[in-house]
């Protein structure tokens, strides 16, 4: 997550030319969608602003700057792309293209698409469990009004 996102960035474990990948953040992951902050200014701060890439179902606040992919849906929770990334995976983000690739076989993929990496439960009691329970995905708002659903 965010946090084991910004120790690897502090002690120097990100390179140039890598593409950090921080899932888990989204509406129902966190739950509640935090903002990337820390993480994006470490990078700033590292020197790496302009040479690593930073891709989450998390957001960004408007004084992020850098290469910043965020509220990437569907997010990692729910079996979104980001949950089938693994550590060394070479991953093509193209600008002009407004394309992100992970360049992985075919066969890989499937792979890890039957075997998905559980999402740890972060909470499972309380007002945060009832809300990732409820919360729309990014893309519909992250509302909790039911409307996702068909419900109002």
């Amino acid at each position: 997550g965010e946090q084991a996102a910004f120790r690897a960035i502090i002690q120097g474990k990100i390179k140039k030319g890598s593409v950090l990948i921080i899932r888990y953040e989204g509406p129902k992951g966190s739950p509640g969608m935090p903002e990337m902050l820390s993480p994006g200014a470490a990078l700033i701060g590292a020197g790496l602003g302009k040479d690593v890439a930073l891709v989450t179902d998390g957001r960004f606040s408007g004084a992020s700057h850098g290469i910043m992919v965020g509220h990437v849906c569907p997010e990692a929770a729910v079996g979104g792309p980001l949950a089938l990334v693994e550590d060394g995976d070479v991953v093509v983000i193209d600008v002009a293209k407004r394309s992100i690739d992970l360049s992985v076989s075919e066969e890989e993929m499937a792979r890890r698409i039957w075997n998905p990496p559980l999402l740890p439960l972060t909470r499972t009691r309380g007002v945060l469990a009832k809300y990732a329970k409820i919360v729309s995905s990014a893309h519909f708002g992250a509302l909790t009004d039911g409307s996702h659903l068909g419900q109002k």
